[in-house]
């Protein structure tokens, strides 16, 4: 049954509506499953395909790239066509890139792969947050309904450490894709039977197809150039000419979203500090947290001689950290206010991040890695919950959708960027005498996106809770 609002009229709710947050729950979980998994992989992926270090990297970045620059356009699209077809779809696409992620034959086919399974998220992600919000009416029951959307993200990561590990050791790295495809159809065959279809009568069918093309295309040509930069020199024609072009296609997004009648992203919202606060640590946070992810697979891997499960079990306390911390971060937030807790926990990033470099310098002591991952960790959990309330906080309900695909938007921009920013640090520092040598610097490095996160925290977040002013609450989106 379609249920598709008019102004003013209510639906009942859903007396399937908990059961079906399950199932939605599942999409966020088999998506944070997904990346930590790969992650974990990495270097037998990058051994059995022989791709060079600066290669391997985009089996990461190709997804995390299309992911983060098609969110808003898969949030727009599930408005307009119904929120359950387009999560059926999303669904329907993230099986099929997973077989073909299983069977892919070299490196290109993979990351072919894998930029295509970035769309499958970006349908997923924003539309199953969408359908959460308007299944479960403001207050108690979806202040639950997304505590439960936020704690199975840890549940996710956690779960991908130690299971990416078993099934690379066990049975070959095709396996961390594969385990995704008997839950995805599940979900298929759960889909219909849970979900009522719902989309915006009041929006008008348009698409800003040129500001999704020019925003993405940035990101991938910005993420290209800080990639490649090693090779061919920071000052070099390429490096240059690539950062340029990105400036360009940045500029002329903004150009397109200014004049456009459904923008992809409204300007007028970039005048809430809060909103662009938010996520902005948001970038900075998820920075830190992939670059060093990819940094201790790297190393546990390779210098310490773990192998994936082993690896995965080490870094276990990181997202079991990150979950306690999350639930505990919603009450400092109502006590304390946005910019307080966002600051704290940036401290106990770079902190963690520090103390990691310290260990891999001290030859990795297990007792160092573990506490560095542990303050990690707490810190995380801590932040993420901060960012995000703040990055939400007053957004009128007609914008909620918009802004949750902002807020995810800003996450998967943050983990391309520092995949690739930290994946850069490993080449340049790495040399054929001292090959362990770039681990450190990498760690340094991920404190530095803390210090960049504080600064904009102090600066555009407030000290308790803040709303949009209300020209920017009430007017229209088209």
């Amino acid at each position: 049954m379609d249920t598709a609002q008019l102004a003013g009229t209510a639906a009942p709710p859903d007396s399937r509506r908990w059961w079906a947050l399950v199932l939605l729950c599942t999409a966020n979980f088999m998506v944070i499953l997904d990346t930590q998994i790969v992650i974990l992989a990495l270097p037998t992926i990058s051994t059995e395909l022989q791709l060079a270090p600066s290669a391997a990297q985009w089996v990461l970045s190709a997804n995390l790239v299309t992911f983060g620059g098609l969110l808003l356009l898969g949030g727009r699209a599930a408005d307009l066509l119904g929120r359950r077809r387009m999560f059926f779809v999303g669904t329907l696409l993230f099986l099929l890139v997973s077989l073909a992620s299983g069977f892919a034959w070299n490196g290109e086919v993979l990351i072919a792969a894998r930029a295509v399974h970035g769309l499958s998220a970006a349908l997923m992600a924003p539309t199953a947050l969408s359908i959460i919000t308007s299944m479960f009416p403001e207050g108690r029951e979806r202040h639950l309904a997304l505590a439960g959307w936020a704690g199975i993200a840890g549940v996710g990561a956690t779960v991908g450490l130690l299971i990416g590990g078993w099934l690379t050791s066990s049975f070959g790295w095709p396996a961390v894709f594969f385990v995704n495809v008997p839950v995805a159809l599940l979900m298929l065959v759960l889909i219909p039977v849970l979900l009522r279809e719902s989309r915006d009568l009041n929006a008008r069918r348009t698409y800003d197809v040129a500001g999704a093309v020019t925003s993405t295309a940035a990101l991938v040509l910005v993420i290209y150039a800080l990639v490649t930069a090693p090779a061919e020199g920071w000052l070099s024609v390429q490096t240059l000419g690539t950062a340029a072009a990105a400036i360009v296609l940045a500029g002329v997004f903004v150009a397109i979203e200014a004049r456009s009648s459904e923008p992809l992203l409204p300007l007028r919202l970039l005048r809430s500090p809060t909103l662009v606060g938010g996520n902005l640590v948001m970038v900075t946070m998820i920075m830190c947290a992939f670059g060093m992810s990819v940094t201790i697979a790297q190393y546990t891997q390779g210098p310490l001689g773990d192998t994936a499960l082993e690896s995965g079990i080490r870094q276990s306390i990181m997202p079991l950290m990150a979950l306690v911390g999350s639930y505990a971060g919603q009450s400092f937030i109502t006590r304390y206010g946005f910019r307080p807790v966002a600051a704290i926990c940036l401290v106990l990033l770079g902190a963690g991040s520090l103390l990691l470099a310290q260990a891999v310098a001290s030859g990795g002591s297990s007792v160092g890695l573990f506490i560095g991952l542990f303050v990690f960790g707490t810190g995380l959990g801590l932040g993420t919950v901060a960012a995000s309330a703040a990055a939400l906080a007053g957004v009128a309900e007609t914008d909620l959708g918009l802004a949750s695909g902002m807020n995810t938007a800003s996450q998967q921009i943050g983990g391309g960027l520092g995949i690739a920013i930290v994946s850069t640090v490993l080449v340049s520092f790495s040399t054929s005498a001292e090959p362990a040598a770039g681990f450190r610097p990498a760690l340094i490095t991920c404190a530095i996106f803390t210090v960049l996160g504080l600064v904009i925290a102090v600066a555009l977040l407030g000290g308790r809770r803040q709303v949009i002013p209300a020209d920017l609450a009430t007017v229209p989106r088209h």
